[in-house]
């Protein structure tokens, strides 16, 4: 039997419209959860922009909900980058569905503050095995290029 090739795969770029929650569930695994939101700009048939947005319930695991419970807050300009779980309940009788982003890996989007210095900022990811996610230096304009080999030769004849 052959098997079908598939791809479940959500990116996001948007606004914390509240704290993110964090919670312990009864198998002792952390989840949080942020409610993230996206706004698409368009003009309407009338001309004038009309600006549309959604809201996505995204879950993050373990350490790397820990990580965003602790680095992100109400407002936050957030990347996510995941995989739509579509699930249901029922309650009262009535069967409820509902669809949420599983979070990989996010990057907080902080922005440059009137000093220069970005706040806050970093990707993180969930940990593959004991591998320690990646965090952006706090100031970006510490980088210093490496220093010129001494056999480079500049007399390069294009």
């Amino acid at each position: 039997m052959a098997s079908a090739f598939s791809l479940n795969r959500v990116e996001l770029i948007g606004n914390l419209g509240q704290d993110p929650e964090m919670k312990t569930i009864p198998q002792g695994t952390s989840v949080c959860t942020l409610r993230v939101a996206t706004t698409e700009s368009y003009k309407g048939q009338d001309g004038n922009w009309v600006e549309t947005t959604d809201w996505h319930t995204v879950k993050l695991w373990d350490r790397l909900g820990e990580r965003a419970a602790k680095n992100l807050k109400k407002g936050s300009k957030v990347y996510i980058e995941g995989r739509l779980k579509h699930s249901s309940y029922e309650k009262d009788g009535v069967t409820r569905y509902f669809t949420e982003v599983r979070a990989d890996n996010f990057i907080s989007m902080a922005l440059k503050s009137e000093s220069g210095d970005y706040s806050g900022g970093g990707s993180y990811n969930q940990p593959q095995a004991a591998a320690p996610a990646y965090q952006t230096p706090q100031n970006p304009n510490t980088y210093a290029p490496p220093a010129e080999s001494a056999e480079f030769d500049d007399d390069v004849p294009f």
